[in-house]
């Protein structure tokens, strides 16, 4: 049975971003290839929400990697998968308050 899928602001935000970012300095294709890798890591959650590792800082909320510089947040409560980010491994690890 799928979980039920609910979005954070904060993930729909850091999406965009990155996809702004990549559709400016390489392609709107690379851009949408991008999104769909996204689309597609979270619905795999649906399937198999304990796919990803359990964090550092935080036991309840777990990461899997979607490209070699991007990770997923997400928390798992009941049947119910929050998505809470989009971490970019570029950016200042010090910025990540889950590892």
């Amino acid at each position: 049975m799928a979980y039920r899928l609910k979005i954070n602001k904060r993930f729909v935000a850091d999406t965009r971003n990155v996809y702004r970012y990549l559709a400016e300095e390489w392609s709107f294709t690379i851009a949408d290839q991008f999104v769909e890798q996204i689309y597609e890591s979270v619905h795999k959650l649906a399937e198999i929400p304990f796919a990803g590792s359990p964090t550092l800082r935080n036991k309840n909320v777990r990461s899997i990697s979607v490209t070699r510089h991007n990770k997923i947040y997400y928390r798992i409560k009941g049947k119910t998968i929050t998505i809470l980010t989009l971490f970019q491994s570029k950016m200042d690890p010090a910025k990540n308050k889950y590892e």
